[in-house]
């Protein structure tokens, strides 16, 4: 689904917006505090200072405005009073943000306190990995090129790619085409037009890439019990290359 400039313009809106959301979220001390507080509170902070939409918020009957995947969860954690984090735990935080009809949606994955190497290098291999694929994005190039990027990092990393989920088009839709799978082949898969907006989100798995979860049901965990981590940004594609359009403060490709 092709957009014009001007709707890729009103979707950088809305991905300023929810990059402040984050911007913030990395000033928090998150130890101690339960996921349902961080979900409030980024409720809060979408509605009454952003003046924008939780997009995730009824969305699939969800009754939350983010996903919350601790430890071994993959994703689609649900926040919970009950899920106080730790010290040596990480989260992913997953947060959509709709403003003027148009929809963005990116995540981090937060080390929680002093958190053991391991899983350190975990979290930082899946970053990279997220921008290994979006440095795959040009015109001309494949969906398959960004799948084969993630996926031949995240294994000369030591890491496996959970396939069944994937990033997807989105735009005035939550999930609309094209989808981007985070493992495939060079030069095979959807050609990528100028125009194009989509998410590029990566969930790599400490161990075997298998996951388990109840049929119709939140959240999904890796079947090994290890951990697993995810980022995701949206990104336009340019006449010359890629635009992310929920760039944070400071970030860009790690070196």
């Amino acid at each position: 689904m092709i957009k014009s400039a001007q709707e890729i313009e009103r979707m950088a809106q809305s991905g300023a917006l929810l990059a402040q959301v984050f911007d913030h979220l990395d000033t928090l001390d998150l130890r101690g505090r339960s996921t349902m507080d961080i979900n409030d509170l980024v409720e809060r902070m979408i509605v009454d200072d952003l003046q924008a939409r939780p997009a995730s918020k009824g969305q699939y009957d969800f009754p939350f405005v983010l996903n919350s995947s601790i430890d071994d969860v993959v994703c689609h954690g649900v926040p919970s009073a009950d899920d106080v984090l730790r010290e040596g735990q990480i989260v992913n935080l997953d947060i959509t943000l709709e403003k003027n009809g148009f929809i963005t949606d990116s995540s981090t994955t937060y080390l929680v306190g002093e958190v053991p190497y391991p899983a350190q290098r975990l979290v930082q291999a899946t970053y990279q990995a997220m921008w290994k694929g979006i440095a795959a994005v040009r015109p001309g190039a494949h969906t398959g090129d960004i799948g084969h990027a993630i996926a031949r990092f995240a294994r000369e990393q030591g890491y496996t790619v959970v396939k069944e989920y994937c990033g997807h088009g989105i735009g005035r839709e939550m999930h609309e085409d094209p989808q981007i799978l985070h493992y495939g082949h060079r030069g095979t898969g959807v050609e990528l037009q100028e125009g194009m907006v989509f998410t590029i989100e990566p969930m790599l798995n400490q161990g075997k890439a298998a996951i388990r979860h109840q049929p119709d049901a939140w959240p999904v965990h890796t079947r090994d019990g290890k951990l697993s981590a995810q980022f995701e940004h949206t990104v336009a594609v340019t006449s010359s290359g890629v635009r992310v359009l929920t760039l944070r403060k400071g970030e860009g490709a790690p070196k």
